[in-house]
């Protein structure tokens, strides 16, 4: 009993992700107003900034996650799924800010409706992301629950939204773009916008099954 009693428990787990959910919803809204004014330099730089900011402190979240992994014995949810789920996460943000380093080191000259589309989609999947998470510590309440898979499914539906404005927007750079360089940059940037969705769809799996095991 003594024994137990100095065994650390818990850990502070899901305010850690939660905090982390809040930095991708802030590194792709982030990200967004980057694209929307991509024209104007000072905007797009200030822009940037934020996201590269949004993701070191995420970093440093998924780090203090990992540590306290180590540290306790006695974890809200499988260990595994507490891993899983943060390395999940910090994906999205990883490919934000890969996003924001593509656009600047090939040296995108416009920024297509496509992009803005694709932007969008990442925003509300990611807002959807930090939706869903908020709700793991209520597990319990099976209204709670219920919130949580149906925000899992309106990831997946965003996902493939995505997929399909990716889709359309590869079959239009192909027929109408005439410049290969540009082509070339685009193509890059369109399969990394699309990516932020995959990433979203993949924590939200995550999610649905620690839903499905702990309600």
């Amino acid at each position: 009993m003594f024994f137990g009693k100095l065994l650390p428990k818990d850990g502070n787990f899901f305010e850690l992700f939660n905090q982390h959910g809040q930095f991708i919803a802030e590194g792709a809204r982030s990200f967004m107003s980057m694209i929307q004014y991509y024209s104007t330099p000072d905007l797009r730089e200030k822009y940037a900034r934020e996201v590269d900011t949004a993701e070191h402190a995420a970093d440093k979240i998924t780090a203090e996650v990992n540590r306290q992994l180590h540290r306790t014995f006695i974890t809200p949810i499988d260990r595994e799924q507490i891993h899983g789920l943060i390395n999940a996460m910090d994906d999205i943000l990883d490919l934000l800010q890969d996003s924001s380093e593509v656009m600047a080191l090939y040296d995108v000259q416009h920024v297509t409706e496509d992009v803005l589309r694709l932007g969008d989609i990442s925003v509300k999947c990611c807002e959807r992301v930090q939706h869903a998470v908020s709700l793991l510590p209520k597990l319990n309440q099976p209204e709670v629950t219920e919130a949580a898979l149906k925000t899992c499914e309106e990831i997946d539906r965003l996902e493939s939204d995505a997929d399909r404005v990716m889709r359309s927007a590869m079959s239009r750079l192909f027929r109408e773009e005439q410049d290969t360089r540009e082509l070339i940059k685009l193509k890059a940037i369109y399969e990394h916008l699309e990516s932020i969705s995959d990433r979203c769809e993949d924590v939200a799996n995550l999610i649905e099954g620690i839903v499905l095991e702990n309600s």
